[in-house]
């Protein structure tokens, strides 16, 4: 299961599921359960009375304020279409709920149970019958399979993600299972637990203007959903506020007890970041996750600080959950970055020691794996377990992963910064490049290597701008375009760039979504995450065999492994990153004494003072 980094807020049909509201005999006489853990085993028992990073007297008042860089023109939560709204997840809810203080394990939350044979084959829900909507109808097998059978036909990377369940039937009362065409496959189970469930008696019924509502397009409609909050007002692409629902079924759940503690949460969207901060400064929003380093180190000299009114603090928790790779992620079907060696030249001419000195204060490290800051990330040369599993592989990965640690560049000085350059250009030159009139020439074309670097805020682009003079340097044609966030969806769905700074976030089990992001298949869809269009039969191999594994120890020895392959291929440029979360927070809120291990919670389990 892994999360994505990037600016995106959220193909072909490989084959659609196919959906019965009747039979089959299910859970092959598995035993019901209240939760699902793919690591290790569940925490909590049947019957437990909350999770335990609640507080269970925690206050329902106050007005929670926040804000979002970019805009939104989507409440519809099931297509891959348009910007999301921030937040919709407190109006919809899923099968399963997540537990924040453990490593992949999910509890009843629309579902009361769970049950899956050994082998994995399949999996069934059992609906708590006093699940409803928040118009009162009760919530149903229908609504399950309307829901999975939507999100797959409306979105490609929902299609990829749920590409192996062969079927969905009801298969009792208030029973759903989904059969899987494929057996061993421990993260399936719980892939489906969490599954976004929408009303399909709404979806199906008319507007407030007349017309049939259509779940294949996008919606400023407020959507109707089962969860704690509903929609109280909306503002097209500027302000969305979300309103506790005092009739709210889930309220006493065990899953819930501690939890959604605001009365109203109300997102506003920016398009400068500057702005949005300055917005935070005068207490119009009450909430800053802060993502720059000269700010986060001179820009909160304000008053509201120096009174103790805006607090500042560094959380470890959300680091604790997850890996990165994040940077300048290249379009493999662009011709001028098909030859490896150009795209190995163009991480020499990256000075990010300069960058970490210059402007981020020394705040940052430099990102080396593609499952950064977690035990999965490759280091060293591969040994026990891995060096087996890229042995399965070596005839299509060569000899160098087996003889040479992946290491980014070092420019630690001016003269290591100038050797790296010539590097670079050494690359270019067996790539078919050479520098006439201070421009790189492509040898057979006559044409100067040309690329544009797509960003989605001016944010970052005080760190882009120096790394584009390198390249100009080296005679290549550098351009940063920032564009707006939903232009940046687009063009990202569509494969229209060819450098975007962007990245993925890894869980600490990565399963099936490394399939969309790296397989060839997902390189075929537009609207997955397999951005650069990675294609390669030795990547595939060690996706199964990630997805496959045995146990723990074979899972990290695969990772590890896929880790070493991905970072070979030279296909982005890692730029840097920092394992903690830096918040500044007006003075008007507090939170359970010990914060759950893996999030730091907020707002989920804080309240208003």
């Amino acid at each position: 299961m892994g999360l994505m980094v990037s600016g995106l807020r959220g193909g072909l049909v490989l084959a659609l599921a196919t959906f019965s509201l009747t039979q089959p005999a299910m859970a092959q006489d598995a035993p019901w359960t209240n939760g699902i853990s793919v690591i290790g085993e569940l925490k909590y028992p049947p019957g437990f009375k909350h999770f335990d990073y609640v507080n269970p007297e925690a206050p329902k008042k106050g007005d929670l304020k926040m804000s979002d860089l970019g805009t939104f023109d989507n409440l519809n939560p099931l297509v891959n279409k348009g910007s999301i709204v921030t937040g919709i997840g407190l109006v919809y809810e899923t099968l399963m709920k997540s537990s924040l203080d453990e490593s992949f394990s999910s509890y009843g939350l629309i579902a009361e149970s769970i049950a899956y044979p050994k082998d994995f084959s399949s999996v069934a829900f059992k609906l708590n019958p006093k699940a409803t909507w928040a118009d009162g109808q009760p919530i149903t097998v229908d609504d399950v399979l309307y829901s999975f059978e939507k999100a797959k036909e409306y979105d490609q990377s929902k299609m990829f993600y749920y590409r192996h369940v062969k079927s969905g039937a009801k298969s009792g009362d208030n029973e759903v299972t989904f059969t899987f065409d494929l057996k061993g496959n421990r993260e399936l189970p719980a892939i489906m637990g969490q599954l976004i469930i929408v009303p399909k008696h709404w979806w199906e019924g008319t507007g407030p203007n007349g017309k049939k509502r259509d779940i294949s397009a996008t919606t400023l409609e407020p959507v109707l959903g089962s969860g704690a909050y509903k929609i109280k007002a909306v503002a097209p692409g500027a302000t969305i506020t979300y309103e506790l629902r005092d009739d709210y079924w889930g309220k006493d759940l065990n899953v819930n007890v501690g939890q959604d503690n605001f009365r109203t949460i109300t997102y506003s969207f920016f398009a400068d970041r500057n702005v949005e901060f300055q917005s935070f400064r005068a207490g119009d929003t009450d909430y800053w996750a802060e993502n720059e380093a000269k700010r986060w180190a001179t820009g909160y000299d304000f008053p509201a600080v120096k009174e103790g009114k805006v607090k500042k603090e560094v959380f470890p928790n959300d680091s604790r959950s997850s890996g990165v790779m994040v940077g300048y992620v290249m379009n493999l079907r662009r011709q001028q970055f098909q030859d490896i060696r150009v795209r190995q030249a163009l991480n020499y001419a990256y000075n990010f020691e300069d960058l970490n000195k210059t402007i981020f204060f020394g705040q940052y490290s430099r990102v080396n794996s593609f499952f950064y800051g977690t035990e999965l990330a490759s280091a060293g040369l591969p040994q026990g377990k891995e060096l087996e599993i890229l042995n399965e592989v070596k005839s299509d990965i060569g000899e160098t992963i087996f003889t040479q640690e992946y290491k980014n560049p070092v420019s630690a000085d001016a003269k290591a910064f100038r050797e790296n350059m010539f590097k670079a250009i050494g690359l270019f030159k067996q790539a078919g490049y050479e520098i006439k009139g201070n421009r790189l020439i492509n040898v057979k074309t006559g044409k100067q290597l040309s690329i544009e670097i797509m960003l989605n805020s001016p944010v970052v682009e005080r760190a882009v701008l120096p790394y584009a003079e390198n390249l100009k340097r080296l005679g290549i044609n550098a351009v940063v375009r920032t564009v707006d966030a939903s232009q940046f969806i687009e063009r990202a769905r569509k494969r229209d760039f060819d450098v975007m700074y962007n990245g993925w976030g890894e869980s600490l089990n990565p399963g099936n979504e490394q399939a969309e992001y790296w397989g060839s298949e997902s390189a075929k869809t537009d609207g997955t995450a397999n951005y650069s269009g990675v294609a390669d039969p030795a990547i595939d191999k060690l996706i199964q065999r990630v997805i496959f594994s045995t146990d723990r120890d074979d899972h990290v020895a695969a990772v590890k492994a896929l880790d070493r392959v991905l970072l070979s291929k030279h296909f982005v440029v890692p730029s840097y990153t920092i394992r903690e979360n830096r918040v500044a927070i007006w003075d008007k809120f507090d939170r359970p004494k010990e914060l759950p291990y893996y999030s730091t919670g907020f707002p989920t389990v804080w309240w208003a003072k």
